[in-house]
């Protein structure tokens, strides 16, 4: 496993869009925070970058790797190295080299600028996030052998999560606003992953004005520490459950 994860994380580390990921990032963390006077307001526009760039390189990138690496799985399969070993060999090798290139590109300029509980806590939901849509392309990837459909799942999730999901529970609140909602609303926001990580950073920030009816809901109910400990373990859920079912299919699969 160790040599198949080196090999994979050396790859990855000097693939140019990976290059070029980390190097945006960089500049984009950089000119948010010396734009502002107030490195809190940089941290806040950085925000929307955590929450819908990051997810979005990072479940087309691996999708992408793993379909152009098909030849190589194949070949692994053919030697006596267990699937499991295989895949989650790739996935280690993805989320390491994502996070790594999350972590200079955003991690260091918010330990410059903005070194302080608020800033771990948005470097802990970048690296979670990185993760977790690195574990929805594993799925997206092993699901179909067909590439334009496992890119168009994987497209599909990023807008499903980012955009269509709130959307969705705005109507649904619209529909039923006569009604008490608030306990569906902690249960459904636990549904979405970018949810859970804007409220992480809210509640750390305790900015009342920006929270939104999902982190107004979470502090009433939870308050802000055991709020954002619960949005953790639903990251972490988030993170496992893909995996595990793409590794359930993988092992079944026809090569």
């Amino acid at each position: 496993m160790n040599k198949i994860l080196k090999y994979v994380i050396v790859d990855i580390v000097q693939n140019k869009i990976v290059l070029i990921y980390t190097f945006l990032l960089l500049v984009i963390s950089l000119s948010l925070f010396n734009l502002e006077n107030n490195a809190a307001k940089g941290l806040l526009s950085l925000l929307n970058i955590v929450l819908i760039l990051v997810p979005l390189i990072c479940i087309t990138f691996s999708t992408i790797y793993i379909y152009n690496s098909s030849e190589f799985i194949e070949l692994l399969v053919s030697q006596p190295v267990k699937r499991k070993t295989i895949w989650l060999s790739i996935f280690s090798g993805l989320s390491v080299s994502l996070a790594l290139a999350f972590f200079v590109g955003a991690g260091i300029p918010i330990l410059l600028y903005h070194a302080d509980s608020t800033g771990i806590m948005m470097i802990a939901t970048g690296l979670f996030l990185t993760v977790l849509f690195v574990s929805m392309a594993m799925l997206a990837a092993g699901s179909t052998r067909d590439k334009a459909k496992g890119i168009g799942w994987s497209v599909f999730l990023w807008m499903f999560f980012s955009l269509i999901f709130d959307a969705l529970v705005l109507f649904l609140l619209f529909q039923f606003q006569d009604y008490p909602l608030e306990r569906v609303m902690v249960f459904l926001s636990f549904l979405n992953p970018i949810d859970l990580g804007r409220v992480q950073i809210l509640l750390q920030m305790d900015i009342s004005a920006l929270m939104g009816y999902t982190g107004a809901v979470f502090r009433e109910f939870f308050g802000a520490a055991t709020g954002i400990t619960l949005s953790f373990i639903g990251l972490f859920f988030w993170v496992l459950w893909p995996i595990w079912l793409s590794l359930r299919r993988f092992k079944k699969k026809d090569l």
